[in-house]
């Protein structure tokens, strides 16, 4: 094995925490990072030289980082059909590994490369602002998208799988906001605006929003998958209900890239990486301003009710109610 290095020290954003609405155990965060430029390969050597663990191929475009400061960081092409030994099951075209390696070569000029931290605690991410450094200097570049779309920054962050309410009104919360939500993130560029995952329809928020919506689990499951049957959505609720009815959610999207996992996936925010300075910071404290408001119950419930007076207008400006949520 590797030798174990500190990571390297720097001076970091705020993390702000998550509200806690119950005593419950500490919850992590997982994130995933995409970026340009170095193969998965040097990538993972730079990581390894700073810190610390051993690099391992797991084939020809991906690699894992044991052992590090972090816990096991890989990285990898993002791409599924580079890798068919972990996705044949959900590829429709099957292909060999030495097909994949080939594909991968061919089209790594534009496709990202993804960095994926394991989960951590919420008061340790600003290592992962710190190891964004030794991606840079190993030649890590993009700024919030590609010719062909977004370039993520997601965060999987631990989700109450048996608290249906919970989940609920984190979905609703983020429907809610999300419109302020680009905005920011876009940062008034229509080229990153252009990129960005296509919105919860209105007519499915419409619908999670009226005052008695209430499902059960099986409900909650049909009716996201009926307005949303893609990963491809600001927050995509998949890995979790395919955790709570893997039946249910395959046979509506046999094919469709999914692992089973108790999280939001926050898949919203863009990825800077070669700006110098750039930290996770700020998309990490819009998350959790989206916990604070479906915290708030009355918060919550009135922020719905404006939305479904305003209609079409709310896209204008998220209101004062979901504004008051935000950081800064």
């Amino acid at each position: 094995m590797g030798v174990r290095r500190p990571v390297p020290t720097a001076e970091s954003a705020s993390f702000q925490p998550l509200p806690s609405p119950a005593p419950e155990p500490p919850r992590l965060v997982g994130v995933e990072i995409e970026f340009m430029g170095p193969s998965a390969r040097r990538a993972a050597r730079a990581l390894a030289a700073g810190v610390g663990g051993e690099v391992v191929a797991e084939d020809a475009h991906a690699f894992a980082v044991r052992g590090s400061a972090l816990g096991d960081l890989a990285v990898e092409l993002d791409l599924r059909y580079a890798h068919p030994q972990r996705h044949g099951m959900t590829l429709p075209v099957r292909i060999g590994p030495k097909a994949a390696a080939g594909l991968g070569w061919l089209v790594s000029g534009a496709v990202p490369r993804e960095l994926i931290v394991p989960p951590l605690p919420v008061d340790r991410l600003g290592e992962v602002d710190r190891i964004l450094g030794l991606l840079r200097a190993a030649g890590a570049h993009g700024r919030g998208a590609t010719l062909f779309g977004s370039l993520g920054l997601h965060f999987n962050i631990d989700a109450p799988a048996a608290d249906l309410p919970r989940i609920t009104a984190v979905m609703l919360a983020f429907g809610l906001m999300e419109a302020r939500l680009r905005r920011e993130i876009a940062q008034g560029q229509r080229r990153l605006e252009r990129h960005l995952p296509p919105p919860y329809p209105p007519d499915f928020l419409h619908r999670i929003a009226a005052p008695g919506y209430r499902p059960g689990q099986a409900g909650l499951i049909d009716d996201y998958l009926a307005a949303n049957p893609t990963r491809d959505r600001g927050l995509d609720l998949l890995p979790l209900l395919l955790g709570l009815d893997p039946a249910r959610v395959r046979a509506k999207l046999p094919y469709e890239k999914i692992a089973a996992r108790p999280v939001f996936h926050y898949r919203l925010p863009q990825a800077h990486p070669g700006a110098a300075g750039w930290s996770i910071a700020p998309d990490w404290n819009r998350w959790v301003a989206i916990e604070r408001l479906a915290a708030d119950g009355e918060r919550l419930a009135a922020a719905a009710r404006a939305y479904r007076s305003e209609g079409n207008a709310w896209a204008d400006g998220s209101g004062p109610l979901v504004d008051a949520a935000l950081p800064g």
